[in-house]
């Protein structure tokens, strides 16, 4: 016996994936950057690319959050770089240091995928 008023839509999707959804691997991408407007910018164009965006506006709280948030790779400013990549260094995450020929966003994402590729490499 039939109980439905209206058509079976057992079979039609209902949330969670989609048929045109591209199974793959979202990276997290922890931005350190004290100056708001390059954060900004950093996180805009990954998170345009599919690249999970964690922004922390400190050194101090990178540092704090590299341990409970277990990023893929860091992104930082070069000037900043040094003392957050020795706080991070026994973690094993990867680091991309912004420097000026890591201005224009295809090398910055370039560089990412390299560190995240020789990371995999390396497990």
């Amino acid at each position: 016996m039939e109980h439905r008023k209206g058509p079976d839509r057992r079979k039609q999707s209902r949330g969670g994936r989609r048929a045109e959804d591209r199974p793959g691997f979202a990276p997290l991408i922890l931005v350190a950057d004290d100056d708001p407007s390059s954060r900004d910018v950093c996180e805009a164009i990954l998170a345009k690319l599919h690249f999970a965006v964690a922004p922390v506006d400190s050194i101090d709280k990178a540092v704090s959050v590299i341990s409970t948030l277990r990023p893929d790779v860091i992104v930082v400013n070069a000037r900043n770089g040094e003392a957050l990549e020795k706080a991070a260094w026994p973690s094993g995450v990867p680091f991309v240091k912004v420097t000026d020929e890591l201005r224009d966003p295809d090398a910055l994402v370039d560089a990412i995928r390299r560190a995240i590729r020789a990371s995999r490499e390396n497990t």
